[in-house]
């Protein structure tokens, strides 16, 4: 494929330092637990550091689902609500029994009836073991009326009821539904964008790797991976690592044995981890832009994958948002949620649209 030519529009100066209003948001949130949150919060901690993997599952899903139901009324939300229009479409699978794909698609009432349109397929967070598509409404509803866009919000299967490689199966499958059925669902199939962010960057990236497989780069017009889980760099010596990936890896090890259907045989395999993706496959990726915070917990994993692409031609950007910690651009009330909001439109215009 030809050698991709970035436009490097985010070359953004770091901070070195955590965003002061993040430190602060964090605090205000702590002070402000009742006393039955503080015990359930306690209750959920010990049980992430206990060896029941079924205890460690539920804690891993009560935290995620209270994360983002406390941030699901904010106004910036219930505005956007009010100028999207959410229908859902099936995909029918069989890579794993006969199962339909549920996805939501958030359409902005400025786009209605048109076509043509650009498409964003988006594969959810929570470390693909929590979370849901459900949950991720208000955000895609955000996104389609900022952005523009058709925002095609994925349920993939969640791990451990189902492992890998069928949970990015399933969103394999979506991309290529949505680009058969363009015309039907309004979207222009040379306009596909796919997406996700933390256990969806590494769905988003393992479906990448199947596309290379099977030659199918063609299917998308650009990837976007956002603080992805890339490797296996949680197993790797803490002492390499920094603050935030050590105090994460021992949660992030817990998870990626949760995901893999077997984790020796698997080890090698890009699929359950995309950073061991060959050369040879990375040439096949799409145009790919990866989106990082200067705090991630996944920081090091991700631009070693950037790294990569890059020499093989297919990193578009590697865009790192200054002073931001994982999830901090998931969150309204922090100035980076505007600054990341006003980098995707920029990307969405630039390489998208383009």
């Amino acid at each position: 494929m030809a050698q991709l030519i970035s436009k490097n529009l985010f070359n953004l100066p770091l901070l070195g330092v955590v965003s002061e209003e993040i430190g602060e948001l964090e605090a205000k949130m702590m002070a402000e637990m009742t006393e039955k949150e503080e015990e359930e919060f306690t209750a959920m901690m010990v049980a992430m550091e206990g060896d029941d993997d079924n205890a460690f599952l539920e804690s891993m899903r009560s935290m995620t689902d209270s994360a983002t139901k406390s941030m699901m009324c904010h106004s910036v939300f219930t505005h956007a609500a009010e100028n999207t229009v959410v229908t859902e479409i099936t995909v029918p699978t069989t890579h794993d029994g006969n199962y339909d794909v549920h996805v939501f698609v958030h359409t902005p009432k400025s786009l209605e009836g048109k076509s043509g349109r650009a498409a964003y397929v988006y594969a959810h967070g929570g470390g693909a073991i929590a979370s849901s598509a459900v949950d991720s409404k208000p955000w895609m509803n955000h996104y389609a009326v900022s952005w523009d866009v058709v925002c095609f919000n994925v349920e993939y299967r969640l791990a451990p009821e189902t492992k890998c490689p069928n949970n990015a199966k399933d969103f394999y499958e979506t991309i290529k539904y949505i680009h058969t059925n363009a015309s039907s669902l309004g979207v222009d199939p040379n306009k596909i964008c796919i997406a996700g962010d933390s256990g969806g960057g590494y769905v988003c990236l393992s479906a990448m790797v199947l596309l290379a497989q099977h030659d199918e780069t063609a299917l998308v017009k650009l990837a976007i991976p956002g603080i992805p889980m890339v490797t296996d760099y949680c197993f790797s010596d803490p002492a390499n690592m920094t603050q935030e990936e050590s105090e994460n890896a021992p949660t992030m090890r817990r998870i990626w044995k949760l995901i893999a259907a077997d984790l020796e045989t698997q080890h090698s395999d890009p699929l359950l981890f995309p950073g061991k993706a060959s050369d040879e496959l990375l040439a096949k990726f799409p145009p790919t832009i990866i989106r990082e915070s200067e705090f991630d917990m996944y920081i090091t994993e991700a631009t070693r994958l950037a790294t990569r692409l890059r020499r093989v031609g297919r990193l578009l950007e590697l865009v790192v948002v200054p002073g931001a910690k994982h999830g901090s651009c998931l969150m309204p009330d922090l100035g980076c949620f505007a600054q990341y909001i006003d980098i995707m439109k920029t990307i969405v215009n630039e390489y998208l649209e383009k």
